[in-house]
């Protein structure tokens, strides 16, 4: 019953998390479209300081898809492994850039669409390899867990970690080196997932009539993911602000991702009692993830497609043969100016001999 149980809520966190990824990719692009609707219509635009986007209704409705799609993240994490619930976020990116293909009339290139299908098949071998978490159905086992030695030290880590990188580093180094603010967003959002599984946990038992207000715990999961996030969204929107987006995205995902991986396998020893071919498949999903998210931002200003493809092997085939050829007869022609040459030499020598002229020897 237990286990029938365990795969209910792994289908449901599963339906949730991939719901959050179509509801947040899609928001970006309504949000997109009415703002260039504005933008035709000659309104002073956001970037330049306007609010005409408050008017505008596709703009609504893209902040409230992205707002459901971050309530199925939130509700994801209650029922299934933050381990399957996290990577699954690459595929927000993966459904905005094909919706933006489509509605948006931006290409996507041979290395995005390579990188969309690595990402689906990435994501695929993960769901089928996710680990199966240790059952935690009330605030007091989540207590128990959270002060489990190892997160304790973990946590105790990662907090100082933090306090150096934004009191010590940030100041000197933050403005020339991108991976200061994304360690502090990615080390600290490993800490706002453990806050959100708790508080999934405490909504739970909410519903089912439990005195979940009375818990001090609730309380202290709540203003912990307060802390987080805002510190999350501050030195996020800095990194975004003085560095690439396309190389923000990408980075970010990875150690953010590896971060809750690590904190999830402590906190709920997830990787335990796991099999090798598991945790090989759960690895090699990630990495395929990683790899498509890199396709998919890093080439996506390249002007490549598959057609172009066999009109640069045959450039590269005539330049080859060219210079074959041209070695090829350049050695032919100097043969044959030798082999002039010496007849003619031969020619003058016997002729000089048969005079008698001395200039033959």
């Amino acid at each position: 019953m237990s286990q029938t149980r365990g795969r209910y809520d792994f289908c449901i966190g599963l339906v949730l998390a991939m719901s959050s990824s179509i509801f947040i990719g899609g928001s970006f692009i309504l949000k997109k479209k009415g703002l260039l609707r504005l933008a035709r219509k000659g309104s002073m635009r956001a970037g330049q300081g306007g609010h005409a986007y408050l008017k505008e209704w596709l703009w609504w409705a893209g902040l409230l898809s992205m707002g459901a799609g971050e309530v199925a993240n939130f509700a994801a994490y209650a029922f299934a492994p933050a381990t399957l619930v996290t990577p699954l976020g690459a595929l927000s990116v993966l459904v905005s850039a094909i919706l933006s293909s489509f509605f948006l009339n931006e290409k996507l290139n041979l290395h995005g669409k390579i990188g969309c299908l690595l990402s689906i098949l990435g994501s695929t071998v993960m769901v089928i390899h996710a680990p199966q978490e240790e059952e935690v159905e009330t605030l007091d086992e989540m207590s128990h867990k959270l002060g489990d030695p190892g997160f304790v030290v973990f946590a105790t880590l990662v907090v100082i970690v933090s306090l150096i990188l934004i009191c010590v580093v940030g100041p000197r180094h933050g403005q020339t080196n991108i991976l200061v603010y994304i360690t502090i967003c990615s080390v600290i959002g490993a800490l706002s997932v453990s806050c959100v599984k708790g508080l999934g946990i405490a909504i739970k038992e909410l519903f089912a009539g439990k005195p979940v207000l009375k818990h001090p715990l609730s309380w202290i999961l709540l203003l912990s993911l307060t802390v987080c996030v805002s510190t999350q969204i501050n030195y996020l929107n800095r990194a975004l602000d003085i560095f690439n987006t396309s190389i923000v995205t990408p980075i970010y995902y990875v150690i953010f991702t590896t971060s809750v991986l690590t904190c999830s396998a402590i906190l709920f020893k997830e990787w335990q009692h796991m099999a090798a071919d598991d945790i090989i498949g759960t690895f090699s999903g990630f990495l395929t993830i990683i790899v498509g998210i890199f396709l998919l931002h890093a080439f996506k200003d390249v002007n490549f497609t598959l057609a172009n493809l066999p009109v640069s092997l045959r450039k590269d085939d005539r330049a080859a043969n060219g210079t074959l050829l041209s070695t090829y007869d350049s050695f032919n022609d100097d043969e044959e100016s030798s082999a002039c040459l010496g007849e003619m030499q031969s020619t003058e020598s016997l002729s000089a001999r048969r005079n008698g002229s001395l200039s033959a020897f």
